[in-house]
């Protein structure tokens, strides 16, 4: 059997495709891995058949174009394949880049695991700018819709999800704490008076954090403000529905969505080499390289519990986990012929046997 038939027959339990799709999608990890570019034409070049390049530009293209995604499956494969552990914690974010005069604006929403988080909803803002308290509320509707049986730490998001109506949704939804930092200057109460939370913690020296005892009311909703100096002398600020004494901890798991974007991007997959303008498929493309994302992720975990990632000097490691993998995967495609017991090793890291 050869090495398409093989991954296409891994994927085949996570996703229903037809095995054409799978073919493709096979097709589409090595070509991936291989060139490291979401560019079309390079990925066309990529391709391990024996179909001219041409052709395999124009199965690219089609792919995109025509093919309708179920994207909970996709979802259902970063859950079953990362094997993440409930509670769950979940990161709300937007990535936003422009190519002439299109500007690409993705809304995702991962569930951050080992510090990475991994998307499982993700809407293509057809705008420039934040998203609006509408679209994020039907995001989160969507996820509590889908994923209503799993349970949920909190969501961490920043400065950009703020207001009235948002907040009144989230504290609707006992399924889904939240640790949401809010700007310095917002005005908080206590039922006679209004402060800034900038004068609130006045008080903190650099290093220092405080976590207030009882609800202060922001923006008409009563809720639990805590606080952080940083080393620039200026406030992080983190909102809760309930007290909780980790909760300026906990917000730091939301930095796990930078993280994904700095894989799918300069990092990993360069997202940004992309000249696709229409959403539905760039968003197909997206579901694409989360696959190959928690490819590279599994095999970096393999890879680093048999040999582990060198500390350098400064105490962090050389890589990451994910680029472990990543180039791990990338030297094997780079050389099947020579790495076909690599090869086989590396589609138990995908099937998670």
């Amino acid at each position: 059997m050869d090495n398409v038939s093989l991954l296409r027959n891994t994927l085949k339990p996570y996703l229903k495709w037809h095995g054409a799709r799978l073919s493709f999608l096979a097709l589409f990890l090595i070509a991936l891995f291989r060139v490291k570019t979401v560019n079309l034409v390079d990925l066309s070049l990529g391709f391990k058949s024996k179909a001219k390049k041409g052709s395999s530009y124009k199965r690219l293209q089609r792919f995109l174009r025509e093919f309708d995604i179920d994207y909970y499956s996709m979802a259902k494969l970063v859950i079953e394949m990362m094997e993440i552990p409930q509670p769950w914690v979940l990161s709300l974010a937007r990535t936003e880049w422009q190519f002439g005069s299109k500007v690409f604006n993705i809304l995702t929403l991962g569930v951050v695991h080992q510090g990475v988080a991994f998307p499982l909803l993700w809407w293509m803002l057809d705008k420039k700018g934040n998203s609006n308290t509408i679209e994020r509320i039907e995001l989160l509707k969507e996820f509590v819709e889908l994923f209503h049986e799993y349970q949920i730490a909190y969501l961490s998001a920043d400065r950009e999800f703020l207001g009235h109506d948002w907040l009144q949704y989230l504290l609707s939804q006992p399924m889904m704490p939240f640790r949401i930092r809010i700007r310095e200057t917002e005005l908080v109460g206590d039922g006679k008076h209004q402060l800034s939370t900038r004068i609130v913690f006045s008080h903190l020296q650099m290093g220092q954090k405080s976590l207030l005892k009882r609800k202060r009311i922001l923006w008409g909703h009563q809720v639990y403000i805590g606080a952080l100096r940083l080393q620039d002398n200026s406030l992080l600020t983190i909102i809760a529905p309930n007290y909780c004494h980790t909760a300026i901890n906990d917000y730091a798991q939301r930095w796990g969505i930078e993280t994904l974007f700095g894989i799918f991007k300069s990092r990993g997959f360069n997202l940004e080499d992309t000249h696709l303008i229409d959403s539905e498929r760039l968003s197909r493309l997206f579901a694409l390289l989360t696959s190959a994302l928690c490819w590279a992720y599994r095999t970096g975990q393999w890879l680093s519990n048999h040999k582990p990632i060198v500390i350098k000097k400064h105490g962090r490691k050389a890589k990451s986990i994910f680029r472990y993998g990543f180039d791990y995967l990338r030297s094997i495609f780079l050389n099947l012929d020579e790495s076909q017991a690599d090869f086989l090793q590396s589609l138990k890291f995908l099937s998670c046997t």
